[in-house]
């Protein structure tokens, strides 16, 4: 499956639009984590620890996105654009949307 964030596909025509889809992950962080992140702000530098959940749920989100538009009968999902959310203490989300489409092989 062809997944992209532009309009289009190059060398590729699209034959079929067959929806919107979108795929979403929750993720909770836990106090351990917290912890850590919070020494990493005070001192500086990159907090590892966030970064490897935020690339979890940035695959799970495109993961579900991508089993949707399968069901749907896609090979490819363009215009695809991911949102990250902290929804409450500790709670942060991941959202992948983009347009389920069939290409012309």
């Amino acid at each position: 499956m062809i997944i992209t964030t532009t309009a289009t596909l190059q060398g590729k025509e699209v034959e079929r639009y067959l929806g919107v889809v979108s795929g979403e992950a929750i993720m909770g962080a836990n106090v351990v984590r917290d912890f850590l992140a919070s020494v990493t702000d005070i001192i500086g530098g990159r907090s590892t620890a966030y970064e490897n959940k935020l690339a979890e749920g940035r695959e799970i989100a495109i993961r579900e996105m991508e089993d949707k538009a399968r069901r749907m009968g896609a090979n490819a999902v363009i215009g695809v654009d991911l949102d990250f959310e902290t929804l409450r203490e500790g709670m942060m989300m991941c959202i992948a949307t983009g347009t389920a489409v069939f290409v012309k092989e």
